[in-house]
């Protein structure tokens, strides 16, 4: 199958990503260096790491994302906005926001959209605002209902899972989700994202961001095709 872009055009959909939560500072600083090599859009971190990656990245066009309500999505929403807030003030560029998945279940709709609009009130001109819904636990309505209200909050993505659910990433998914919000909004894949191949199938189903811990291979994989 050959590759649709160069590896720079690749490397610029990437959240390289590490959330583990045994990550050291060596490894967090790694994550860094490899971002700023091979130019990846943004690294992705816990907040705690938020400020060595800021300090890791200064002068460099590497953004920096943080996870919000991590990973189940079942804080308040103050705490998500105090989490972003201070996020923000320690360098973050771009918000990954759990998405209240036991308030959508129960039918509270209102309370969904209104979680994530706290979250975006406090990112508005500050900070990308990304929606992660947890798809493994979402029914194909659930996730057209979710993409819906993220829209409707002013999120400037919608993303597919934390990584530490059930399933990940699917083709389906990527597809469905932007089929909902239109050509004007991002699609974040994510989750079990980890080769050549299923990156390009999700960037052609309308994926504009791929989050992975598996970038650096993915994109010297393009490299080995000749690219």
């Amino acid at each position: 199958m050959k590759p649709a872009t160069t590896p720079s055009q690749l490397a610029a959909y990437f959240d390289h990503t590490l959330l583990k939560p045994e990550s050291t500072a060596e490894g967090i600083i790694r994550l860094c260096e490899e971002a700023k090599q091979y130019g990846f859009a943004t690294v992705c971190v816990n907040p705690y790491w938020v400020p060595t990656a800021a300090e890791q990245l200064a002068g460099s066009a590497v953004g920096i994302t943080t996870v919000i309500g991590f990973p189940l999505g079942a804080t308040s929403t103050f705490a998500k906005m105090t989490e972003a807030r201070d996020a923000i003030a320690a360098g973050a560029t771009e918000i990954d926001m759990v998405l209240n998945v036991g308030a959508l279940k129960s039918g509270w709709l209102d309370e969904v959209e209104r979680d994530i609009a706290g979250v975006v009130q406090v990112c508005r001109g500050r900070a990308i605002v990304k929606v992660i819904l947890e798809t493994g636990l979402l029914t194909d309505e659930e996730k057209v209902k979710a993409c819906e209200l993220s829209k409707c909050a002013g999120a400037d993505f919608v993303k597919t899972s934390t990584g530490f659910g059930p399933g990940g990433a699917t083709v389906e998914d990527i597809a469905l989700m932007r089929q909902t919000v239109g050509a004007g909004m991002g699609v974040k894949a994510s989750g079990g994202v980890r080769d050549l191949e299923t990156v390009q199938k999700m960037i052609d189903a309308g994926a504009t961001r791929v989050g992975a811990s598996a970038s650096v291979a993915i994109v010297s994989g393009l490299q080995g095709d000749g690219y």
